[in-house]
């Protein structure tokens, strides 16, 4: 006869389950900073036995050989990716003494430390890129991407009144929320499409525009109803940040952006204020994303605005310059990414 489980058994066994996750995520967690480390190491003494002995393409090559005859088990050891280690030493020459570096370009897998040297010419732009793929556990693809599509560039380039309406550091937390362009590589439209075609596309396709968006943010919804002094209005998009704390509502312009379009989202973000807003949320913030947009015009329109509004243009694939299109993922890799997350590494 089975014994009957006691009525806390599932809780306490899914309380396990979590923590046995846990210790095989810290488990391979140490064995990757441990093999960044290992690479590192033998990159240095590379490094300077070219230096003090004059080692050239044989040393690289008989030690290969050698390496992978006494760990025939072991990957890693071919003459490409020793030379990969090398080009890691000396990229990174205070790996061992510089705490920030081994945070974050030693805790990603030794893949992405492969794009990061083959795609990033700048030692502080690789290491961004390295702290964020640590952060928000980016697939090697999903790094790529944000690579080829300039994110550092684009990151915090919105024209804002930012500083003006929210009270510091929350102010400079939003700037950097936000992009200019928004690279929406993923949809198949042609480039007259109206903002309700863009909106549906955006909605169907929302795992790739959160990606784009950044993280932290939610998806509350599309149209959203609101009813003010018995007339209807609709949000074309609301998302709530979870590191903001706050609301943030999307309207979209399929042309070119026009300082009457402040107007209309300030009423917008005091509507959402009054019907969405609790006391432990912060100011709602508007994103304008037009077509294109006059820089000056757009300051000019939210200088004296009292709502954090942004401004922001959009740029479908049909509106990529060719050279910068073409180094853009294809729809279906990046829905793999997505899909694979940080395990497939």
């Amino acid at each position: 006869m089975n014994e009957m489980a006691p009525a806390d058994y599932q809780q306490w066994l899914s309380r396990l389950k979590v923590r046995i996750l846990s210790a095989q995520q810290r488990a391979a967690l140490a064995v990757n900073q441990q093999l960044i480390s290992l690479y590192w190491q033998i990159g240095n003494d590379i490094l300077q036995r070219q230096h003090e002995q004059g080692w050239g393409s044989k040393g690289i090559d008989r030690l290969a050989r050698d390496l992978r005859q006494a760990f025939p088990e072991m990957k890693g050891f071919s003459r490409s990716n020793l030379l990969y280690m090398r080009s890691f030493s000396e990229t990174w020459p205070d790996f061992e003494q510089n705490p920030i570096v081994q945070q974050a370009v030693g805790q990603i897998p030794w893949g992405h430390n492969l794009v990061l040297l083959s795609k990033v010419k700048k030692r502080e732009q690789r290491l961004a890129y390295a702290q964020s793929a640590q952060q928000y556990c980016w697939s090697r693809n999903v790094l790529v991407h944000q690579i080829e599509s300039r994110l550092l560039e684009r990151q915090g380039n919105a024209t804002t009144n930012f500083v003006q309406t929210l009270p510091a550091p929350h102010s400079e937390l939003a700037q950097q929320t936000l992009k200019d362009p928004y690279v929406f590589d993923f949809l198949s439209m042609g480039a007259e499409a109206h903002e309700r075609d863009i909106e549906q596309a955006l909605t169907q396709h929302i795992s790739q525009f959160l990606l784009e968006l950044g993280a932290g943010f939610a998806f509350v919804g599309k149209q959203v109803p609101l009813e003010i002094g018995g007339q209807d209005f609709y949000l074309d998009l609301l998302f709530y940040h979870l590191k903001l704390r706050c609301y943030l509502v999307i309207e979209l312009k399929s042309g070119d952006f026009n300082p009457s379009h402040v107007g209309q989202l300030s009423f917008y973000l005091t509507a959402v204020d009054e019907h969405f807003k609790t006391e432990q949320d912060a100011p709602t913030i508007g994103l304008l994303l037009c077509k294109s947009r006059n820089k000056i015009i757009a300051e000019y329109a939210l200088r004296d605005n009292s709502k954090p509004i942004g401004v922001a243009e959009y740029q479908i694939a049909q509106s990529l310059p060719e050279d910068f299109a073409d180094k853009l993922p294809s729809i279906e890799r990046l829905e793999q990414e997505l899909q694979s997350g940080w395990a497939d590494e």
